[in-house]
């Protein structure tokens, strides 16, 4: 049985432009700009990597948290979950995508 998490399909055609692939890991799904993984979901939950500044306005939103893969893990570092306002509305959604994707990218040709 393949494993798919709820958010699967949305994150997958809004983040198109970013070439994206997904990979399994910690009992949810990385999905990976390039090498770079900028978000995570796990079940029903959708977590974004983002810059600090980003990272604290996000942390702000009702309903957002740290992204814990395990109930009793570290949380993830960067990484937000997002709160179902924004999972739900597409052009939030798609707003804290880019952020993240892009944000990743940046990171990504400051190393190379």
């Amino acid at each position: 049985m393949v494993y798919r998490p709820l958010r699967y399909e949305q994150i997958m055609q809004a983040a198109d432009e970013f070439e994206v692939k997904a990979r399994r890991m910690f009992g949810g799904m990385g999905i990976y700009t390039g090498e770079r993984m900028f978000a995570f979901l796990v079940g029903e939950d959708v977590a974004f990597k983002l810059a600090q500044a980003d990272f604290d306005a996000a942390m702000q939103m009702p309903g957002a948290g740290p992204m814990r893969p395990e109930p009793e893990s570290e949380p993830l570092r960067e990484y937000v979950t997002m709160p179902r306002a924004v999972l739900d509305d597409s052009e939030q959604f798609l707003h804290w995508l880019q952020k993240s994707a892009e944000y990743v990218r940046s990171r990504a040709a400051r190393s190379a």
